[in-house]
């Protein structure tokens, strides 16, 4: 059975102050690095408050991770097969978005999520999210919009990008059902 969202907010508050103390940085260290408040990351590690996407990715990214690499830190135990059912599932407050991490926790240097990005919302990533390392979206179903920068991509279903160096992204659903994608993440 998957994680409740309460239980893996708490997770992800404890591996956030653990990734803390284990760089040696203090509370006021990661609010200057991640560009996230002292009050709101201390919000985060207590699990008094549960986190948006931008957010995380504001914060692993000062870590050097990935936000996939973050979840399955807080979250998942290694192993070569990861039921369905045992697959950790966070939803983003603010948007809606659900995100599934599918791959298992492993040496591999690959993660692999699927995400549903409900109709009209949008979901903003900081550059820091996607500094070294290398990301395939694959569009499953509907019309994913991806910003990139200054480049707008449109993915229908089936469609595949490789993405670029690291920029500000924007993952937007334009229409009025939901989209789903895969990202596929290149671990270092």
């Amino acid at each position: 059975m998957s994680t409740k969202p309460d239980e893996l907010n708490q997770r992800i508050g404890a591996r956030v102050r653990l990734e803390r103390e284990n760089l040696g940085w203090s509370l006021t260290q990661l609010a200057a690095r991640s560009g996230v408040s002292r009050a709101m990351v201390h919000k985060v590690e207590r699990g008094d408050c549960s986190p948006t996407a931008t957010l995380l990715a504001r914060l692993s990214g000062a870590f050097g991770l990935s936000m996939s690499e973050l979840i399955v830190r807080a979250e998942m135990r290694a192993g070569r097969l990861l039921r369905q059912a045992e697959q950790p599932v966070w939803v983003d407050p603010q948007s809606g978005y659900v995100r599934r991490h599918v791959s298992p926790a492993s040496d591999m240097p690959l993660d692999l999520v699927h995400i549903s990005l409900p109709p009209g919302a949008v979901v903003a990533m900081p550059a820091a999210a996607y500094v070294a390392r290398r990301q395939l979206i694959w569009s499953l179903s509907g019309s994913l919009v991806f910003i990139e920068g200054e480049t707008r991509h449109v993915l229908d279903a089936g469609d595949c990008l490789e993405l670029g160096p690291p920029a500000d992204c924007v993952f937007k659903n334009e229409t009025a059902t939901a989209c789903t994608y895969a990202v596929a993440v290149l671990k270092n």
